[in-house]
């Protein structure tokens, strides 16, 4: 099917990232995050032949520092008539692109830039977790798994990765195919911290524990920079600088019992059922399966829940995920992800998918012609479905 097919309850590609755009990678900016966003923002309008008066709209995060109006003026932006954010940490990135999406496709801006940008290393560390916390109704939720030890990510995902080994079968061992995989493709990645530093499965069940069974190779890095995004209508994408990313299908997705990362009170642990809402409304909107798929980029800030997003997809069967990966069986996060090429809450992992359908990852899939985006899990997520304009 055409990514141009329109689809009742779909975007039918009506819309397109046609510019992407980043700062370095490092660990010690230097700079604020306000000159981060303003620099991703102007290389991801040069990519794409477009110039700061031509923007109309902003999207960003609840999280980020740098709100729109503010960027807009320090990026030399005119009037805007739209500007959005979405809340839930890296489960927004691939919401961004489809608040984006909506606008364009609704009439209500013509160019509208996603961004991201943030000192994540140098300045507030996600990882450290909870060190204070205003009183607040989403806030309540971690009252209950806080006075026992689970005050990081790292904690509270360990909690269902020990469930998911349990369940299946497995040792820790099994998680190391994604960081090896990830890191593999970071070696070649001159943009990735890690480049020319592939693992082995030997260096993986070697780094120390961070939380049982989650190893450091399991985790994420804490990453200074920015990305944007910039998403127009298909037909104007035609006719700038670079090939479009058609956005065949959007979708956002909260499950019933749905926490910020710490849903242990569901009747099962071993899976993300917020990210199967996703991967049940982009497989219906786009009319496509996983077996149309030609790469995908899975959000990876813990190496468990990669497996587990394979398996809500549909691309392997539950507790098959290692297996899977082991085997090659899917092109899995060119750019290195998370892990290897750096942790900008997804945004980075969108624009590899853009450079997949163009012909220009550093890690091309041959004759890529759909890919999959999802955006981070254990929290309300995202997801997207990118073709070629064909």
């Amino acid at each position: 099917m055409s990514p141009l097919t329109a689809r009742a309850d779909g975007l039918g590609g009506r819309a397109a990232i046609a510019g992407i755009g980043a700062t370095e990678f490092s660990k010690d900016s230097g700079r604020s995050e306000l000159t981060l966003a303003v620099e991703a923002v102007h290389a991801a309008l040069d990519d794409a032949g477009l110039v700061p008066g031509d923007v109309d709209g902003l999207v960003t995060f609840t999280m980020d520092t740098s709100p729109e109006i503010t960027v807009a003026q320090a990026a030399g932006i005119g009037e805007l008539s739209f500007f959005s954010r979405v809340h839930y940490g890296g489960g927004a990135a691939c919401a961004t692109v489809q608040q984006a999406a909506l606008a364009v496709a609704a009439g209500v801006a013509e160019v509208v830039v996603c961004y991201r940008a943030f000192n994540e290393r140098s300045g507030r560390r996600f990882g450290s977790g909870v060190q204070h916390r205003e009183p607040s109704a989403e806030g309540a939720a971690l009252g209950w798994p806080l006075p026992f030890g689970l005050l990081t990510p790292a904690s509270w995902v360990a909690m269902t990765a020990q469930r998911y080994l349990h369940t299946y079968g497995l040792s820790p061992d099994a998680f190391g195919h994604v960081a090896v995989t990830d890191r593999r493709h970071a070696a070649t990645n001159p943009a990735a911290y890690f480049f020319g530093r592939p693992i082995t499965l030997a260096d993986h069940a070697a780094s120390r524990w961070i939380a049982e069974p989650l190893r450091l190779l399991d985790c994420c890095q804490e990453t200074d920079g920015g990305q944007a995004l910039v998403v127009t209508s298909t037909e104007r994408a035609r006719d700038l600088r670079r090939p479009p990313a058609v956005v065949v299908s959007a979708a956002q997705g909260a499950a019933r019992g749905q926490e910020a990362m710490t849903g242990f009170y569901r009747d099962a642990l071993t899976g993300l059922p917020e990210m199967g809402v996703v991967a049940r409304r982009l497989w219906r909107t786009s009319g496509l399966a996983p077996g149309d798929i030609d790469v995908a980029i899975l959000y990876d800030h813990f190496t468990p829940y990669v497996l587990m997003q394979l398996e809500e997809f549909g691309f392997c069967g539950p507790g098959e995920g290692a297996g899977f990966v082991a085997a090659d069986a899917l092109p899995l996060n060119t750019h290195g992800g998370q892990l290897g090429e750096a942790y900008l809450h997804g945004m980075n992992g969108i624009a590899e998918a853009v450079r997949q359908l163009r012909g220009t990852s550093v890690n091309q899939v041959p004759d890529a012609d759909r890919a999959l985006v999802t955006a981070g899990t254990g929290v309300p997520t995202s997801g997207l479905i990118l073709g070629t304009d064909t």
